[in-house]
């Protein structure tokens, strides 16, 4: 068996080897670029999986808790110019409509950062790696371990409507809302479904939501579709801010329900 030893690279080392072997991270990666500049400056790698998904990789070449935060943020930036990304690579034949990738390439991970990944809602990655060399030879062999994330424990939460009403502190407004929801739910009790969400209150017909309520202290806010069809909000301050908006309502409710 060859002697080997492993040895430290720089980070533009790194990046090389991601180059040269994408899919020793996992099969079918292919690498597309690297220092892609952004609006938090350049990202380190770009790269599509086997699916066609896009992928950011942040790359350290230390244990370094930032890199979380680092990541994120080019995953936002490439997350909204997708369009743009799949348009400048054209050749790799991105799919746009995949949800973007992130992935974390360092020698270790901490216990911190390993913890907060666990609440990352995004589709992040974790891969360990070290580089070797063998005997009589300057060629450096990267090698990658992808780093299990821990399950985040599993939350059953029930929304109450009464606590979406409460959180309006003002009683004039608290009542305006109530009224809203029954005069629309009065229009097909059958079909429409009142239901709190975390935050907010959704409107369904037909199971297609047609609008969104969102309490707030002294007002509350109205989501749906203007007259040209754009997903709308409206701040309701005062009896007469409802009457376009219930007009709006009622002919969004007409038409979901009508397309079934």
């Amino acid at each position: 068996m060859k002697k080997y030893e492993s040895i430290e690279v720089t980070e533009k080392q790194l990046e090389d080897l991601i180059r040269q072997g994408a899919d020793l991270i996992e099969e079918g990666l292919q690498y597309i670029d690297h220092q892609r500049m952004t609006d938090r400056g350049p990202l380190d790698i770009l790269m599509v999986d086997s699916g066609k998904a896009l992928i950011v990789a942040e790359l350290k070449v230390v244990e370094d808790d930032t890199m979380l935060v680092q990541g994120i943020d080019y995953y936002d930036y490439v997350t909204r110019n997708i369009e743009g990304v799949a348009r400048v690579y054209k050749d790799f034949r991105i799919d746009p409509s995949q949800t973007v990738r992130l992935f974390l390439i360092a020698p270790s991970f901490s216990i911190a950062l390993l913890n907060r990944c666990k609440w990352v809602d995004i589709p992040i990655s974790l891969f360990s790696y070290k580089c070797i060399t063998f005997e009589n030879s300057k060629e450096i062999t990267p090698i990658f371990l992808e780093v299990t994330i821990p399950s985040a424990p599993e939350l059953v939460e029930a929304y109450d409507l009464n606590d979406r009403f409460k959180y309006i502190t003002d009683s004039t407004a608290r009542e305006r809302v109530k009224d809203l929801i029954k005069e629309i739910q009065s229009l097909d009790p059958a079909k429409i479904v009142i239901e709190p969400t975390k935050y907010d209150i959704s409107l369904k017909v037909s199971g297609r939501v047609f609008s969104y309520i969102g309490p707030r202290r002294k007002h509350f806010m109205v989501w749906t579709h203007d007259t040209e069809k754009k997903w709308v909000p409206f701040p309701i301050h005062q009896e007469d801010n409802l009457k376009p908006v219930k007009v709006m309502l009622k002919n969004n409710l007409e038409r979901f329900a009508k397309q079934g």
